[in-house]
């Protein structure tokens, strides 16, 4: 008998891991190949079967038992029950049902070969229900994520084992710009509040306002940046937070993809962009040929402008402020690579415009400054009158010159700042457009969604 997405056991198994990451369309598909299957104090399976079905618990508790020896109890209302049994082939150990328990058989290959990024999906089919009232709301808009869409099965099951809970009272700073990045944090249940301040002195901008399954704090751990905002619990606020190592090797090193020289050369032939994440002052002094601008602090104002149908080669300095970049566009569904190394692991003597193909990367950076050798002769001779004179003549005009120079240099570079602080302050002032317009489009999501079901309801009433 086939299962009917919408029933109990249904919600139940959209729940698992991985089917949470799969599209509405091939989950769908799916769920009209599965069987639920009984069983009443017997073996699920033993030591030593090889057999490649996987296991999941819809509903009663099963021991695993070694030799006798109980390894662990699992109840289908567990987070242990997300994951397959005891997922080991062949068996190391044996599942026996603790009276009646109702389990779920999955060919192994859907399991370790979950269905294609979801970038590279039809938008149409990546529809996710909103369940309100339902606690694990969280999990499943963790797990549908791109981002996590990308990781192993194995690396799901550790982040969801290894999330620690962390309370904060309404009013409490959860976070401080200019803090140093620890941990990466999932919102479980309640409202939080992002501001930033351009400079020290001035004015707190709002920027966005977060909610259950909103994640945020990856930028300072893959940038190695200080924090770049101020987050405040609006309510009362339970969050789930990993910590830097873990989220590095669960999520950064799987999901992340570098490329070299000759991957960027090969990506930009298969109509790849390159895309440079530094201030307009860096890329202007030197920078890719046929790379874009769009500074790392304003690119998510740019978001809707990068095309979702070619992979993207994040570009910066030192590959840094790029792994913050490429997560960003990851997770908006973006196909993005990165440059390794950077700008520097190009010649700083290179023109302002560097073609890739003309231009090959080396270890090391050159300097910019020509040294004399040792044994070149001086340009004035000492022990002369007249050379002396011109000598004396020379540095006169050179620090005359120096020191205008250096005038003209000072009032540049204050009007490079003040500039630089009003751009900051209108790209502040964009970003909390961009995020109240997001904000207000969900709502709007969630509105038409309810709006359906209300019809729905009304229609039924109609019809009885």
């Amino acid at each position: 008998m086939t299962i009917d997405v919408n029933s109990e056991d249904g919600l139940i198994i959209r729940k698992l891991i991985p089917l949470a990451t799969l599209p509405g369309a091939r989950f769908n598909a799916l769920c009209a190949e599965m069987t639920v299957e009984e069983v009443q104090d017997g073996f699920l399976f033993k030591k030593g079967d090889v057999s490649p079905q996987l296991v999941y618990l819809i509903s009663g508790e099963v021991t695993l038992q070694a030799s006798g020896l109980v390894v662990e109890v699992i109840a289908a209302s567990s987070d242990s029950a997300k994951f397959a049994l005891a997922h080991q082939i062949p068996r190391k150990i044996d599942a026996v049902a603790n009276g009646r328990v109702r389990f779920l058989r999955l060919n192994a290959d859907i399991v370790n070969n979950p269905l294609s990024l979801a970038y590279k999906e039809d938008n149409s089919c990546m529809v996710i229900d909103e369940t309100e009232g339902d606690p694990d709301d969280w999990m499943t808009a963790l797990l549908r994520s791109p981002i996590f869409q990308r990781l192993p099965p194995a690396n799901l099951q550790k982040i969801l084992m290894s999330l620690e809970a962390v309370h904060f009272k309404e009013g409490e700073t959860i976070l401080e710009q200019g803090g140093t990045g620890d941990y990466y944090y999932l919102i479980k249940n309640g409202q939080c509040l992002l501001t930033r301040k351009p400079s020290p002195n001035a004015k707190e901008i709002k920027l966005a306002q977060l909610a259950n399954g909103d994640t945020f704090g990856e930028d300072a751990l893959l940038s190695g940046a200080t924090r770049n905002v101020t987050i405040t619990a609006l309510t009362d606020i339970v969050l789930l937070r990993l910590d830097k190592k873990q989220f590095v090797s669960l999520i950064k090193e799987p999901a992340l993809k570098f490329v070299d020289y000759e991957g960027v050369q090969e990506a930009i032939k298969k109509g790849a962009i390159l895309l440079d994440v530094r201030s307009q002052d860096e890329y202007e002094n030197h920078h890719l040929e046929s790379s874009i601008n769009a500074p790392f602090f304003s690119l998510r104002m740019q978001l809707k402008t990068i095309s979702h149908e070619k992979p993207v080669v994040v570009v910066c300095q030192d590959g840094k402020t790029s792994e913050a970049a490429a997560f960003l566009l990851l997770r908006h569904k973006i196909d993005a690579m990165i440059l390794k190394g950077g700008m520097e692991s190009f010649t700083s003597a290179a023109p302002a415009s560097v073609k890739l193909e003309e231009y090959a990367p080396s270890p090391e950076i050159k300097s910019n400054i020509r040294l004399e050798p040792e044994n070149e002769a001086p340009i004035f001779s000492e022990g002369f009158p007249e050379n002396n004179n011109r000598k004396q003549s020379a540095d006169n005009l050179m620090a005359a010159t120096t020191s205008i120079l250096e005038d003209q240099v000072r009032a540049l570079k204050f009007d490079n700042e003040t500039l630089k602080n009003t751009n900051q302050q209108l790209n502040d002032k964009c970003m909390k457009l961009e995020f109240d317009k997001e904000h207000a489009e969900k709502q709007c999501r969630i509105l038409h969604k309810q709006m359906e079901k209300l019809t729905q309801v009304l229609d039924k009433l109609k019809g009885g």
